[in-house]
């Protein structure tokens, strides 16, 4: 086991470190960043001072170590638009997203376990192809046209909710329900195969016919079983709500990460595009160490292996 955690943890420090390095060289492969920064009507005193604080009057090589040292301290560099050290303004939109990608994760969830098990145990029932049917339109219809239908229903027309910003719990149902809904249909189809599956296995059938009821059949046996398929969707899901939708929180005006990037980009913020671009894959490479080893936990299997 302890050789399996650091060889996954391993994997994790070698895919940052490449992130890292492609994010310095694509920046710089875009063309000079000073001149897309600055205005057509800058000096060349402006731009030789921008390009000394940013460091990119010094040789290639000389940046690379600078750059990669600093990122052993978290030193991402300095934002120009925010004149914040970019770390700290990643910091400062995180909370925001945590809280979306919570608010989404406990709708996905809520959602897909109970349709995904219904589905299974019903197969081939009207219930069944219900969910499936609805499985299909929420996996269908685009993110972005969700939120602004839900905005035209909800807040517009029936002013139940508050169409976008922060501040209250009611702020976060529209936001979280758009970037849940894909999720969601997503992982109640691959908990029904997967679960169909399972059903057909002789220890279920055992279970059964010792007295157990099929719930807890199902439940207790069956769901954990299943759940090796879905625990990895799950965690790629979570990779991709914690690294900020970006469409959802432009929809909503949602400060969160993703909107932060896209203010990045709009603003030729360099520093900042890197700063957000590594963060984003530390989420992703992190959350996919954390499902690697709960697999250990969920199958002996892969313990032994």
């Amino acid at each position: 086991m302890t050789g399996f955690v650091a060889r996954r943890i391993g994997h994790t420090l070698l895919v940052l470190f490449c992130v890292a390095t492609v994010s310095f060289f694509i920046v710089r492969l875009a063309g000079d960043p000073v001149q897309q920064m600055l205005p057509p009507e800058a000096t060349a005193e402006q731009e030789a001072t921008l390009r000394a604080s940013l460091g990119f009057d010094r040789p290639l090589p000389e940046q690379y170590v600078s750059y990669m040292t600093g990122l052993l301290s978290l030193d991402f560099g300095q934002s120009v638009f925010f004149h914040r050290p970019a770390f700290e303004v990643i910091m400062e939109r995180l909370p925001l997203t945590v809280d979306l990608a919570v608010a989404a994760l406990a709708f996905t969830l809520v959602v897909s376990i109970p349709a995904g098990i219904v589905a299974a145990v019903k197969r081939g029932s009207a219930t069944d192809t219900s969910v499936m049917a609805s499985v299909l339109v929420g996996q269908s219809t685009p993110a972005f046209w969700v939120g602004i239908l839900l905005i035209l229903v909800f807040a517009v027309h029936l002013q139940w909710l508050p169409a976008s910003g922060t501040g209250s719990p009611a702020h976060l149902v529209l936001p979280a329900i758009t970037l849940g809904l894909y999720s969601a249909a997503m992982i109640a189809r691959l908990l029904r195969s997967s679960l169909i599956d399972v059903l057909g296995e002789d220890y279920i059938r055992t279970a059964r016919a010792k007295g157990l009821s099929g719930f807890m059949a199902v439940t207790s046996h069956g769901l954990r079983n299943a759940s090796l398929p879905v625990v990895t969707v799950v965690g790629l899901e979570v990779g991709s709500l914690l690294g900020g939708a970006i469409l959802t929180e432009q929809v909503f005006s949602w400060p969160g990460i993703g909107r932060l990037t896209v203010e990045a980009i709009t603003y030729r913020d360099y520093p900042l595009m890197q700063a957000t671009v590594l963060f984003l894959a530390a989420v992703f490479v992190v959350v996919n160490l954390i499902v690697d080893l709960s697999y250990a936990l969920l199958d002996p299997r892969v313990r032994l292996s």
